[in-house]
C-alpha cells in the first residue's frame, strides 16, 4: 500500500523523486477541440465575482498548483456541491465522491520505486511499489470531512490533527491543538483541508508542521476548492509545497463544513 504505517528511510537521505505531473485544466497548450471541457465552471453573475483576478494557469500560480483533469463528472460533482438547493444527502455523497478522486490523485504524487513480481502462471512482471511512511494531517473541523477517503485507499495510515480558529479581535489564524505521529518529521504528509479561500488557516497549519521538522516539499496539500488568491499566498510563503485541488475560482464553498457535519 502506498501509505503503509511504516517509517520512510530515505525522506532524509536527501534522494528525491520526481514529482509527477498533472496537467491544468485550462492549459493554454490543450486543442480547442478539448478547450471547452477544460475551463473551470462559472457562476451566475447573481454571486460576488472578483473582476481583477487573473486568469488561473501554471504561469500565475506556478507548477506547484495542481489540478485534476477535469471531465464531466468532476464538473457535475461541483456543481451540486455548489448548488444552494441540494439536499444533506446529496450533498455528501458527492462530496465524499470528489474527496475521493483528489485522495487518489494525491496517492498518485507519492514517490514509488520499481519491482518485479510473480504471477500465478509463474509470469515476471515488472510493475512500481509506492515508498512506505506517509500519513495524513487533517485541519480541524472541515479537513476531517477528507479522512474517511483517505481510510478508504490506506487502511493502516495514521492520521494527525490540527485545531486552528481565527482570534475574533485580530482575525489571525491560531493554534488550539495539535497531534502528530512521533515520526512525522520523516513522512511525506498529505494535509487535508476541503476549501482554501485566503489561506491564512493553511498557512499556519504548514508552519507547525515545520515546527515539528517536516519540510515543505515533502507535504501535499489535499483540497476539492481554492480561490487564486488563498493558492498564491499559500504558495508565496512555501514555494516548495504541492497544492492539489480540482478548482480555483473567485467564489469558493466556503459553506462546506457546516453542510457536510450538517451544522448550517
Amino acid at each position: 500500500m502506498p501509505c503503509h504505517n511504516q517509517q520512510l528511510n530515505n525522506v532524509n537521505s536527501g534522494q528525491e523523486h520526481p514529482m509527477k505531473q498533472v496537467r491544468f485544466a485550462n492549459s493554454s497548450s490543450s486543442s480547442s477541440s478539448s478547450s471547452s471541457s477544460s475551463v473551470p465552471a462559472v457562476l451566475s453573475s447573481s454571486e460576488p465575482s472578483d473582476a481583477s483576478t487573473q486568469p488561473v494557469n501554471q504561469e500565475t500560480l506556478g507548477p506547484q498548483l495542481k489540478l485534476l483533469p477535469l471531465n464531466d463528472q468532476i464538473r457535475e460533482l461541483q456543481t451540486i456541491i455548489r448548488d444552494k438547493t441540494t439536499s444533506r444527502g446529496d450533498f455528501v455523497f458527492c462530496a465524499d465522491r470528489l474527496i475521493r478522486l483528489v485522495v487518489e490523485e494525491g496517492l498518485n504524487q507519492l514517490p514509488y520505486s520499481e519491482c518485479t513480481v510473480t504471477t500465478p502462471t509463474g509470469y515476471k512482471y515488472e510493475g512500481v511499489k509506492f515508498e512506505r511512511g506517509n500519513c495524513g494531517v487533517s485541519i480541524m473541523r472541515s479537513g476531517e470531512a477528507m479522512e474517511q477517503g483517505l481510510r478508504d485507499c490506506c487502511r493502516s495510515i495514521r492520521i494527525g490533527k490540527i485545531l486552528i480558529q481565527s482570534d475574533e479581535e485580530t482575525q489571525k489564524a491560531k493554534v488550539y491543538y495539535a497531534k502528530f505521529p512521533p515520526d512525522v518529521y520523516r513522512r511525506k504528509v498529505l494535509l487535508m483541508y476541503p476549501i482554501l479561500s485566503t489561506g491564512n488557516t493553511v498557512i499556519e497549519a504548514v508552519r507547525v508542521l515545520i515546527e515539528h521538522g517536516v519540510q515543505p516539499r515533502h507535504i501535499i496539500l489535499l483540497s476539492l476548492f481554492s480561490t487564486p488568491h488563498g493558492a498564491k499566498s499559500i504558495i508565496q510563503e512555501f514555494p516548495d509545497i504541492t497544492i492539489l485541488t480540482t478548482e480555483v475560482h473567485p467564489v469558493a464553498p466556503t459553506h462546506f463544513g457546516q453542510r457536510y457535519f450538517g451544522t448550517d
